[in-house]
């Protein structure tokens, strides 16, 4: 198709920010690469965060690619804000026809050192808060929007070492096929995205807590970027993928395709 992918759409991305970070080289993070993609491909963005800040720091790259951005404040783990962050962002952007889903935490390390608190922490935030912002945002959504979560590779393969993280991002595709079913009774898609190894602030962080990440063999031979998140985010929230929905797709250059 010609012109911008998202022309005229209203997405809202959910954890839109970038986890802060000392290093003078920072990359950016998935939700902030994902916003601004959106934005150079035509959309109107929401930024949603738990960090204000960091929302208002994703916004104005937004703006900075010539695209309208708001902003919205909000911890996920808290029940009530997922319906008012959805709600707050349809009333800002005068709808919604994207929906990103980019939140997540790991906490525990094994079974053993995984507290029942821990673990319900994890799947508050991890899924229980993309299960609110689907119930809050499919009645808003119309024939041709689109839903898309970022899950990960650890949800397809083993790896992480936090049980309550693999778990809760295998739960992410039985949600999906849920959400894509009841929504295709509006035209409304739903789709997984599943990354790998991602030079992000959040996986510089995880390597230093586990070198062996670094040294994880991926056919590709490299790990990957945000931007080449964002990339087929986008391709899942325009109607390039109109006839795509309940589908997961891994990127994580092969990692999940070998043993």
């Amino acid at each position: 198709m010609s012109g911008p992918r998202l022309a005229g759409r209203r997405v809202l991305v959910v954890g839109a920010g970038t986890r802060p970070s000392a290093d003078p080289e920072a990359p950016v993070g998935n939700g902030r690469a994902i916003a601004v993609v959106a934005g150079r491909e035509g959309a109107a963005v929401g930024c949603a965060d738990v960090d204000g800040d960091a929302a208002e720091e994703t916004a104005g790259l937004v703006r900075a690619a010539g695209a309208s951005a708001t902003v919205h404040v909000g911890d996920v783990a808290e029940a009530a804000h997922c319906e008012r962050v959805v709600t707050e962002a349809a009333e800002a952007l005068g709808g919604v026809d994207g929906l990103v889903l980019n939140v997540g935490v790991g906490a525990g390390a094994g079974l053993r050192g995984t507290t029942p608190e821990e673990w319900d922490r994890v799947f508050a935030v991890n899924v229980r808060a993309h299960f609110l912002a689907c119930k809050a945002a499919l009645p808003l959504m119309g024939e041709g929007a689109a839903i898309v979560f970022v899950s990960s590779v650890a949800g397809l393969r083993p790896g992480s070492r936090i049980p309550a993280y693999d778990a809760s991002k295998a739960a992410l595709p039985g949600l999906c096929r849920h959400v894509a079913a009841e929504g295709a009774r509006r035209g409304v898609r739903a789709n997984v995205v599943a990354p790998g190894l991602i030079d992000t602030p959040l996986g510089r962080w995880a390597t230093e807590g586990r070198p062996s990440r670094a040294t994880t063999g991926v056919p590709l031979g490299r790990q990957g970027t945000a931007w080449e998140v964002a990339a087929p985010v986008v391709f899942l929230l325009s109607d390039d993928a109109a006839y795509v929905t309940g589908q997961v797709l891994a990127v994580d250059g092969g990692l999940s395709t070998i043993a």
